[in-house]
């Protein structure tokens, strides 16, 4: 299983620091295209944690999707 750290820019300009996992995925990059593809459409959402929150984000609220190549402070 994959994790990466996706720092989310919504549309109203704020900024946090997600975790994103793919239990079915091994490889980082397809993890971060996976994300990508269902943030595309405006009705497609995501589950990550937001500290240790588990978070829902939609992709109608999101303007750009940033890889932490370390990881995020969370």
């Amino acid at each position: 299983m994959a994790t990466v750290v996706l720092r989310v820019r919504l549309v109203d300009g704020d900024r946090l620091d997600i975790t994103y996992d793919a239990p079915g995925l091994a490889d980082a990059d397809d993890v971060v295209e996976q994300a990508v593809t269902a943030l595309a459409d405006s009705s497609g959402s995501i589950r990550a944690l937001h500290g240790e929150r588990t978070f829902i984000l939609y992709g109608r609220g999101v303007a750009a999707l940033e890889v932490a190549p370390r990881g995020a402070v969370l």
